[in-house]
């Protein structure tokens, strides 16, 4: 297991930006200066990433892919100056670092632009086609379920919309905490005093990474903290393990929704996407939500890694830095690959079954919950039992077993009455 693409990217960028800062700080001459920088990209961009084979499962500091980078990239100074440049790997790619907070910054860096470019923008997507898909419905009438059974009715718009606000706040929660990712290690080199590095690198280097980037970083508040402790990203992973908590719950209500024709409860009706069996025909399948939930129990179970790869740190280094990447990265790009499938593949398509919803509402006895402040609990209950009994109407048994008026009966029973507003 390599290290991921998003990370390298990060590493060649955190290089690109020391080398840069080392000029302007007249630490490096610039010709050296510009010719890493160069290199570095070129590592950034993915160009050479069969140069770096270190496993994840290497060194807890990462220590073995920062040598790797500053290996890779003074190899090809040389290589793209024709041999007319020469920069030693640590002497001059390493100058003014050190693995303990390149690797920490490399995580933060990459992190918070996975999130910011990708997962932010996949989540609002979410978000505007599950609204879009509750305004669609808002004044479509269904049976609400509590304990997987039967409860008052509810506008399927009103379904969707807790769904909705689900990821809304996932997204709020992310967007706020995007701002402890953006706080870096780098300039606090072995462990936060600083040691062998001018006192104003970090200030330089985050600026140089902010201009590239589009997010505004600056040196870790206490490079002590950033250095031997991972605590934003268990925060991070908390808020990702949230997020897929969510999306299990939207993509398994949608499950059951859809599950059928004739034995579920066959009230949503996804796009049909592959043949459901290779055996049954004409057996369609929910399998977006199905990978969908597959992804988000990947996430929740990297949330578990992560924590306790950071309360493995002791004193003043945490040592599974790698894995925290690794893992960190993967949950991202899941919960965005998620998020965009769940909208645009079951999501956007899916079809109510108004027929259906209709037939459940009109017989479900819990409507007779509008009649308690009338007749009691315990009429009520009655009637309830005796309609579902003989698969009768609550209104059609309350005529029977009351003497209310048939119009007070058929103004309180009516399920639109009952839902009340529909608009969220």
């Amino acid at each position: 297991m390599k290290m991921p693409r998003a990370f390298l990217w990060a590493l060649g960028e955190v290089k690109s930006a020391a080398a840069i800062a080392n000029m302007e700080l007249g630490l490096l001459e610039p010709g050296k200066a510009m010719a890493i920088k160069r290199a570095a990209q070129s590592v950034a961009n993915g160009f050479y990433d069969d140069q770096f084979p270190v496993d994840v499962f290497q060194t807890g500091s990462g220590t073995s892919t920062n040598m790797n980078a500053n290996e890779v990239i003074a190899s090809l100074v040389a290589l793209q100056s024709e041999g007319k440049i020469s920069v030693h790997p640590l002497d001059d790619v390493n100058l003014g670092q050190s693995s303990n907070d390149v690797i920490p910054s490399c995580i933060h860096l990459s992190a918070a632009t996975l999130i910011e470019n990708e997962l932010l923008p996949a989540l609002s997507h979410l978000v505007d086609t599950l609204d879009n898909k509750a305004k669609e419905h808002q004044d479509t009438i269904k049976t609400g379920r509590t304990h997987l059974m039967d409860a008052m009715p509810l506008s399927f718009g009103q379904e969707i919309s807790a769904w909705r606000d689900q990821i809304t706040f996932i997204h709020t929660q992310l967007q706020h905490n995007l701002q402890s990712l953006c706080k870096l290690a780098i300039g606090g080199t072995a462990v936060g005093t600083g040691v062998n590095t001018h006192p104003e690198f970090g200030t330089v280097v985050t600026r140089i990474l902010s201009g590239n980037s589009g997010l505004v970083f600056t040196p870790a508040d206490n490079y002590f903290h950033a250095i031997s402790a991972q605590d934003t990203a268990v925060n991070i992973s908390g808020n990702l393990k949230t997020a897929a908590v969510s999306l299990s719950k939207i993509s398994n209500d949608i499950r059951w929704l859809s599950s059928g024709p004739l034995n579920g409860l066959n009230e949503i009706h996804l796009p049909e996407l592959q043949k459901g069996s290779s055996i049954m025909p004409g057996k369609v399948n929910p399998v977006i939500p199905e990978a969908v939930l597959m992804g988000c129990t990947q996430v929740i179970g990297n949330d578990t890694t992560i924590t306790l790869a950071a309360q493995s740190g002791n004193f003043q280094l945490n040592t599974m830095l790698p894995l925290i990447s690794h893992t960190l990265i993967q949950s991202i790009q899941l919960l965005t690959t998620c998020s965009i499938s769940l909208a645009d593949k079951a999501i956007k398509g899916m079809q109510i079954n108004h027929a259906k919803i209709a037939q459940s509402v009109a017989r479900n006895p819990m409507l007779v919950t509008a009649l308690t402040s009338l007749i009691g609990y315990d009429k009520s209950a009655e009637i309830a039992k005796k309609a579902y009994t003989e698969n009768r109407t609550v209104l059609d048994v309350a005529k029977e077993l009351t003497n209310i008026d048939e119009a007070v009966l058929i103004e309180r029973l009516e399920p639109r009455a009952i839902v009340g507003d529909t608009k969220m």
